[in-house]
């Protein structure tokens, strides 16, 4: 069904509201994806490994950072205090969503700053902290998405991988209002025609996977010429993987799980009202040095920007 409808969803995106309204069959893409898969692994944040139920089994799974307890209670409190007071937009699948960040076309593979006048200040805190995460050196957030899950709209989101050509390696998301669970499943799609994939591999590794020290930062003169090399599909764990996502964690994506998997938020796994803050930095291209820098020069200055 090919229709843009009241509660945002389009194309085959379905929710509750519009499975019930419309009488569409319910269409869950990530749970279709789940169920290809016959292994399930648990991420252990404290090890960066995955563990099977009942068995010995360890897999080291590097590219994911859990910080738990990133904000308070009451910091998360003046957090969905603040967001609330700011209009919300229908999304789909039975989300909402707030996005503050440049205009950009994925497409055309084209951006500008648009009406891009930085974040609000309820938020501010938040980037601050970041600097107190190592791996976070010098994370210049460009884009701040406030996305709102329900159970009762049958909230969820489908396998995906954040676009490569504009948004950088390090994908940051701080989970508000209720513990939920990350869900990832390995890519197995066209990498050339997909999510601008393609050019990983002319983009330097940002974080060094064992450490996440952070090899490549052109805002201090540290510029890391190895090109990053996504991983062989066929070497690639056959299995889905699930991260937990405590209430008012900070979670960090980076290297193999922010490029070999595609991640998806479960109807399942969506229990009561979720907040999820998602935060994006721009790829080198745009950075210092690289050829779209004065681009990204425009870009930077309004995200240094508080309302």
């Amino acid at each position: 069904m090919n229709t843009t409808r009241s509660c945002g969803c389009k194309s085959f995106r379905t929710c509750l509201i519009c499975e019930k309204e419309l009488g569409l069959q319910s269409h869950e893409p990530a749970r279709e994806a789940v169920a290809k898969y016959e292994t399930i692994y648990d991420f252990n944040p404290e090890t960066a490994t995955l563990f099977l139920n009942g068995t010995d089994t360890s897999i080291p799974f590097p590219g994911v950072q859990l910080l738990k307890e990133f904000v308070s209670e009451e910091e998360e409190s003046g957090l969905i205090e603040g967001l609330d007071q700011l209009p919300w937009d229908t999304s789909q699948s039975g989300r909402r969503k707030q996005n503050f960040g440049p205009r950009a076309n994925f497409k055309e593979r084209k951006t500008k700053v648009g009406a891009f006048k930085g974040f609000p200040d309820c938020t501010r805190f938040v980037q601050e902290r970041f600097k107190s995460v190592s791996a976070l050196e010098d994370y210049r957030t460009v884009e701040q998405c406030s996305l709102e899950y329900r159970p009762e709209t049958g909230a969820c989101i489908e396998p995906h991988v954040d676009d490569c050509w504009i948004w950088g390696e390090r994908i940051v998301q701080l989970n508000l209002l209720s513990d939920c669970a990350l869900t990832c499943v390995p890519f197995k799609g066209d990498r050339v025609a997909k999510y601008n994939l393609k050019e990983v591999a002319t983009y330097p590794r940002t974080l060094d996977e064992p450490g996440a020290a952070v090899l490549h930062n052109p805002f201090r003169d540290r510029v890391n010429e190895t090109p990053y090399g996504l991983k062989p599909q066929e070497k690639l764990l056959d299995g889905v993987v699930r991260i937990p996502l405590p209430r008012r964690s900070l979670l960090v994506f980076y290297g193999e799980p922010r490029y070999d998997w595609e991640h998806c938020v479960l109807r399942d796994d969506v229990k009561e009202r979720r907040l999820v803050i998602a935060y994006r930095e721009l790829t080198p291209p745009y950075l210092p040095g690289g050829r779209e820098e004065n681009v990204g020069k425009d870009i930077l200055e309004q995200a240094e920007k508080f309302w």
